[in-house]
This record gives C-alpha cells, structure tokens and sequence, in this order.
C-alpha cells in the first residue's frame, strides 16, 4: 500500500490575511472645527462658573429635544440659553473668602465692598475695600457671557434647533464664529486674569 505524502508548502495557507486599511480621508475645514468641539468646549467651560456650563450642558439635549426643535422647545432652548448667558454674567461680580472659623463666604462685589449673601459676618472696612466692585469686573463679566456664546454656538443641538437646514455661508460663519470667540476673548482672559474666586470658580483660601 502506497502512502501518499503531499508536499507541505503547496498545501500551507497563511495564518493571518492580509487586512487593508481604508485610505484616510482629508478632511475640511469645517469637519477639523467640528472634531475638536468637545476639546474647546472643555477649554472654554474652565472659564465659565461650573454651575452655569453643567446646566447648559444636562438641559440642552432635553431641552432642543436633541435637535429637533418646535415653537416651543425653540422657545424653551432660547431662555436656557439667555438665562445661563445671563448667571455667567452675574456670577462674574461674587467673591469669596475663608473667615477665621473655616467657612467659605460668598458675597457680591459692591462700590462698597463684598455684599455677603447670607450675612453670616460683616468684613472690617480695610478688608472690604480688597473686593470692592472695579471696572475690570465689567469686562471680565462680558467677557464671560462672550464665552459662553461661543460654548452654546458649539452645541449642535443648539445649532440645529435654530437652524435646521442652514445655507453654506451661515453654516460657514456657525463653525468659525465660536472658534474665533474661544480664542480671542480665551487670550484676554490670560492677558487680563480675574482675581475673584466667585461661585461656581476655585475657592479662595484668603
């Protein structure tokens, strides 16, 4: 009886096949400013009191029903995002400050001095006049609602809500206007920093 032996090498097969990766395609402009939306928008909320930002953030895909908007989730979506805008605003002009117990206090800067909110001391005149309201105050507050009008014009649920089918141009000027906001008013925020450590901002220990 024959015993037939099959060269090896004819019969081998490989063990992994050979996997084609897709080629990568180039992308616009437009989809670049759009992949790094959630990296600015994390970039920008660091300026903006948590509070504001976590709010607009939880409440703007319920509110804009993820970006299928009517009369009313429209209506809805716009005082969210004026009433945010407007405590990013507000929350620019509070301070804090630790009293000889260990309690953070909070309080509105005033001509004066600090307003605290629940009145649980009173700080000597000399302190006061450390957190007396200053013309600084003003632009750090615009400048604040500014970033946040760029962190809302990030949010494509927002986007979509108030334009569902936007021509090239607007949707052009909706991917960069937020860019432009983020970086020029992010710059004077470094050239101009606050010294405030108000609600919703890092604690101070003094």
């Amino acid at each position: 009886m024959e015993i037939k032996v099959e060269n090896a090498k004819d019969e081998q097969a490989p063990l992994l096949a050979v996997t084609l990766l897709p080629e990568s395609v180039e992308k616009t402009l437009i989809q670049k400013a759009i992949s790094q939306t959630f990296e600015s928008t994390a970039h920008l909320a660091n300026l903006l009191p948590t509070g504001s930002v976590l709010a607009f953030q939880l409440l703007s895909p319920i509110f804009t029903n993820q970006g299928d908007c009517d009369p009313v989730s429209r209506a809805m979506t716009a005082a969210l995002v004026a009433l945010c805008g407007f405590s990013c605003f507000l929350l620019s002009f509070t301070d804090s400050f630790m009293d000889g117990k260990g309690h953070v206090c909070y309080g509105f800067a005033t001509t004066r001095g600090l307003w605290i909110i629940d009145g649980s001391t009173i700080l000597p005149p000399e302190l006061a006049a450390k957190y007396r309201l200053r013309f600084i105050d003003f632009m750090h507050a615009f400048m604040s609602l500014m970033v946040f009008a760029a962190v809302a014009l990030f949010d494509q649920d927002v986007v979509n809500c108030f334009y569902p089918s936007p021509s090239d141009e607007t949707t052009e000027l909706l991917t960069t206007l937020p860019v432009a906001f983020g970086v020029v008013f992010s710059m004077l925020f470094v050239a101009f920093p606050t010294r405030r450590h108000g609600i919703g901002f890092p604690i101070s220990t003094s």
